[in-house]
C-alpha cells in the first residue's frame, strides 16, 4: 500500500503523522511511504531522517493526496485537505466529529474511508489510540493552568504549591479518566490541593487507592461541582464520551461565583467542551475571559510539545496502521473490532452512531457496508 504523510496545516500544530522509526516499520512490511518535505520539522525529525528510514519525500500535499491509498495525519482534516480527499481513501487520524458538523458533511461528500484515532475502542473500554495524547494533555493542563495563574498571564497571582505559611492552590479536575489522572498527577507533584470530581466511583477508588489522602475526591454531581469551583484557582475539565459530544459540566450561570482570575482549562473542547463558556483557541490567542474568569480552549494542546507527542502517538497508532496497510481496510476492521470502532464515515455515510446523533444526520451500520 502507498501511504501518505502530509504536513500538517492546523494552527501552530507541529506534530507529525509518523516518525521515522513508523516509517522503517512500513517499509519493512513491503509498504511505500510519502512524506511531504518539512513535515517532520516542527517535531525535530529532518528529511534526512525520513530518506534513511526509507521514505520517498514529495513537494507537497497535493501529491501526498493525488498518490496516497491511505493518508496518516495527526489532527482533523482542514478544508483544503477535505478537498483533496478521494472516493475509497483511507483518512486514519484524529477526527472529534461530534462537535464539527462542517468536517462530518465534507468527510461524507468525500467517500473516503474515514477512520478516527479517537474512536478505535478496546473491550474494556480503553482508548488505546486516544490515550497518548491524553496523557500530554493531562499534564499539560496543569503545566498551563500553573502559568496563566500568574498575575501577568490574567490570573489571580497564586503559586500552585504556595510556600511555608501561605497555603497552596486549589485546583479542582473535572474527570478522573486518563486526563484527569495525568492532571492530578502533575497538579499534586506541584504541591497543589487537589479536588477530583467524576461520576464512576470505581475511577475515584482506584485515585484514592494509589494516592490516599493527598487528593480529594469526590462524586460528580451539579452540587459537588458548583461548591467545588467557587474555591478553585484552577478548574480543568478533562471530561470525555467517546466520538460523542461532551456535556456541560460547569453552566455559564455557575461562572460568577468563582474566583476573579480563576483560570479554566478545558481539555475537552474538541469535542464540545464539558464547560459551557469554553470554545476552540489557538496556541495563537489561547485565551480569552468571561466573567473574570480566563479561559483555555486550546484543542490542540499536545501540539506544543511536538516530538514528545509525535514519538507517543506513532507508538499507539503504527500497530493499527500496519493492521490496515497489511490487510487492507475491510480484513483489517473484520478482524479486529476495536478498530472497527474506529470507522466514523464510510462510502458517504455516517457509521458511528454518537456522530450521526450529534448532528441529527442518518446513522449506517458498519457491517451492513462491510457485507
Amino acid at each position: 500500500m502507498i501511504i501518505g504523510v502530509p504536513k500538517e496545516i492546523k494552527n501552530n500544530e507541529f506534530r507529525v503523522g509518523m516518525t521515522p522509526g513508523g516509517v522503517r516499520e512500513f517499509v519493512r512490511h513491503g509498504h511505500t511511504v510519502l512524506v511531504e518535505k518539512t513535515a517532520g520539522q516542527g517535531s525535530s525529525f529532518a528529511d534526512g531522517d525520513y530518506l534513511g528510514a526509507g521514505a520517498e519525500l514529495v513537494d507537497d500535499a497535493a501529491e501526498v493526496f493525488d498518490r496516497a491509498e491511505m493518508i496518516v495525519k495527526v489532527k482533523e482534516p482542514q478544508p483544503g485537505e477535505i478537498a483533496m480527499l478521494k472516493p475509497g481513501q483511507i483518512l486514519y487520524t484524529y477526527l472529534h466529529l461530534a462537535p464539527d458538523l462542517a468536517q462530518t458533511k465534507g468527510l461524507v461528500e468525500s467517500g473516503g474511508v474515514c477512520i478516527a484515532y479517537e474512536t478505535v475502542e478496546l473491550p474494556n473500554r480503553t482508548l488505546p489510540l486516544l490515550a497518548p495524547m491524553s496523557e500530554v494533555a493531562g499534564r499539560m493542563a496543569t503545566q498551563v493552568g500553573a502559568a496563566y495563574m500568574q498575575k501577568p498571564n490574567g490570573g489571580r497571582g497564586v503559586l500552585m504549591g504556595g510556600v511555608p505559611g501561605v497555603l497552596p492552590a486549589n485546583v479542582v479536575v473535572l474527570g478522573a479518566g486518563v486526563v484527569g489522572t495525568n492532571a492530578t498527577y502533575v497538579a499534586m507533584g506541584m504541591g497543589a490541593n487537589v479536588t477530583v470530581l467524576d461520576v464512576n466511583i470505581d475511577r475515584l477508588r482506584y485515585l484514592d487507592e494509589i494516592w490516599g489522602n493527598r487528593i480529594r475526591t469526590v462524586y460528580s454531581n451539579a452540587h459537588n461541582i458548583d461548591e467545588a469551583i467557587r474555591s478553585a484557582d484552577l478548574v480543568i475539565g478533562s471530561v470525555l464520551l467517546p466520538g460523542a459530544k461532551t456535556p456541560w459540566l460547569v453552566t455559564r450561570d455557575m461562572l460568577p461565583s468563582m474566583r476573579k482570575g480563576a483560570v479554566i482549562v478545558d481539555v475537552s473542547v474538541d469535542q464540545g467542551g464539558c464547560i459551557e463558556t469554553t470554545h476552540p483557541t489557538t496556541h495563537a490567542e489561547p485565551t480569552y475571559f468571561v466573567e473574570g474568569v480566563l479561559h483555555y480552549g486550546v484543542a490542540n494542546m499536545p501540539g506544543a510539545v511536538p516530538n514528545t507527542s509525535t514519538l507517543a502517538l506513532t507508538n499507539a497508532t503504527t500497530r493499527y496502521g500496519l493492521a490496515i496497510a497489511d490487510k487492507g481496510w475491510k480484513r483489517a476492521v473484520t478482524d479486529d473490532p476495536a478498530l472497527a470502532k474506529g470507522v466514523n464515515v464510510l462510502d458517504g455515510k455516517v457509521t458511528y452512531k454518537p456522530v450521526a446523533d450529534a448532528h441529527g444526520m442518518e446513522y449506517s451500520p458498519l457491517e451492513p457496508l462491510l457485507a
